[in-house]
């Protein structure tokens, strides 16, 4: 098995041009894609349309690549798209392939695996039966990857749904309540409960099951690595599980680690030694969460970010982590995702680099 990763460049949210020329000059494989993950430019906040307009795009392009439904795409294909490229952060696509005819048993590289939850009814959302449906479908991507050890998963990312006002109001009318009549506070609720999910499927969190009460709650219960980001566009959980097993090769391997606050950038350098193998490796991708801290404060001096009306805290955290760390990459392809309930420290969010030998 072989993993292969592509990271190109999008003019807009519907721009394949990248894509496409990768396809035609050989370098991806239709076939072998199980995920698309992308930055677009939009808001990151419930009305950010760019996400759907960029699924929908990709759908129908693999569609006709492969000459199948478009609902057969959106079952073999992961399309995770998050909103947001605040500061100096890059528009982009981050392929992912997987090859079954590369055996090389006897090496241990990056693995991948995709699984997506049944559809959540509106009530559901932020709550017990989605973290428990993600649970079981991060252990399903798991098997998928060949990854039995959970020690061996690296990263997770998922796409999960958001409360609107027409969901909201359908589940009323079959005596439901939802978690939350904010729709914009029902991101945090659906990502929390997600990344609670992870944690439960990977055993960083004792428990295997959750009151609701601790969700977007109890922040001392999180994963350090899990990377949730709540849209519009579905009404599932679409999840790809990271990490580093053996018969898959060797090319490309995964590391993490755990930003403690919004200037940890040191983190990346901890996520690349914890790279298996060669000391020189070359970064092929950056996929990080941030999150403002609660308390108004990073390392004891006062941030805003929560106290802007024009713009939304996370829209700061996103352009704050993606300067730091573009500052330390030299490259501002940057996978940032806003939004960190239950992912990593209050104020930093866990951190993964996908590197070639």
């Amino acid at each position: 098995m072989k993993t292969r990763v592509h990271r190109l460049t999008s003019n807009a949210p519907d721009d394949m041009t990248s894509v496409q020329a990768a396809i035609r000059e050989g370098k991806i494989n239709p076939e072998h894609v199980i995920a698309v993950l992308g930055k677009t430019e939009g808001n990151g906040c419930v009305n950010d349309f760019t996400r759907a307009f960029a699924t929908a795009t990709l759908t129908r392009l693999f569609a006709s690549l492969l000459d199948q439904s478009e609902a057969r795409i959106a079952e073999r294909i992961a399309f995770v798209m998050s909103g947001g490229t605040e500061g100096g952060l890059t528009p982009h696509w981050l392929v992912f392939e997987v090859d079954p005819s590369a055996d090389d048993p006897a090496s241990t590289g990056l693995a991948a695996g995709i699984s997506f939850t049944p559809e959540f009814r509106p009530e559901d959302i932020g709550r017990q039966a989605q973290v428990q449906q993600t649970a079981q479908a991060v252990r399903e991507a798991m098997t998928r990857a060949g990854i039995t050890d959970p020690a061996d998963v690296h990263f997770v990312q998922i796409k999960c749904p958001l409360l609107t006002a027409a969901r909201s109001e359908e589940a009323a009318t079959r005596n439901k309540s939802v978690v939350t009549s904010d729709t914009y506070e029902s991101m945090a609720y659906s990502r929390g409960a997600s990344a609670l999910g992870v944690a439960v499927a990977l055993g960083e969190i004792s428990a295997e099951t959750l009151p609701d009460a601790v969700i977007c709650e109890d922040y001392g219960l999180y994963s350090g690595r899990a990377s949730t980001s709540a849209g519009i566009e579905l009404m599932r959980n679409e999840i790809l599980v990271l990490g580093n097993a053996p018969g898959w090769s060797a090319d490309l391997r995964i590391g993490h680690d755990v930003m403690a606050d919004a200037l940890d950038a040191d983190a990346l350098d901890r996520a690349m030694a914890a790279v298996p193998g060669d000391a020189h490796n070359e970064l092929i991708a950056l996929l990080v969460k941030a999150e403002p801290s609660h308390n108004g404060l990073i390392r004891g001096n006062r941030h805003t970010m929560w106290d802007d009306s024009d713009i939304n805290a996370t829209r700061h955290a996103r352009a704050l982590v993606g300067g730091v760390l573009a500052g330390r990459t030299g490259d501002t392809r940057l996978f940032v995702s806003g939004g960190a309930e239950h992912q990593g420290p209050d104020g930093g969010g866990p951190l993964a680099v996908i590197v070639s030998r």
